[in-house]
């Protein structure tokens, strides 16, 4: 094997990702229990704006599925 080549027991070069929170570099190992975040502070400062409904997913409209028709007093999916 040549000294390029790596072998089994060659450490893995630690990958790094963009913090969702402050956009700084952040480690993104075991090592460390914020990850994706760099830190507590940008981890719970997420959580705390999912909590408040910061963050939404859009919801789709479908025309076709518009509940009552008009004159229509039946309950959707039930018998008439």
């Amino acid at each position: 094997m040549s000294a390029t080549e790596s072998s089994p027991s060659a450490p893995f070069a630690q990958q790094t990702v963009k913090c969702p929170g402050c956009g700084e570099q952040s480690v993104y190992a075991t090592s460390n229990p914020y990850r994706p975040f760099c830190s507590a502070r940008c981890k719970n400062f997420d959580l705390g704006a999912w909590a408040n409904e910061e963050f939404r997913v859009q919801a789709v409209e479908n025309p076709e599925d518009d509940g009552e028709t008009e004159g229509s007093t039946a309950t959707p999916g039930l018998p008439h």
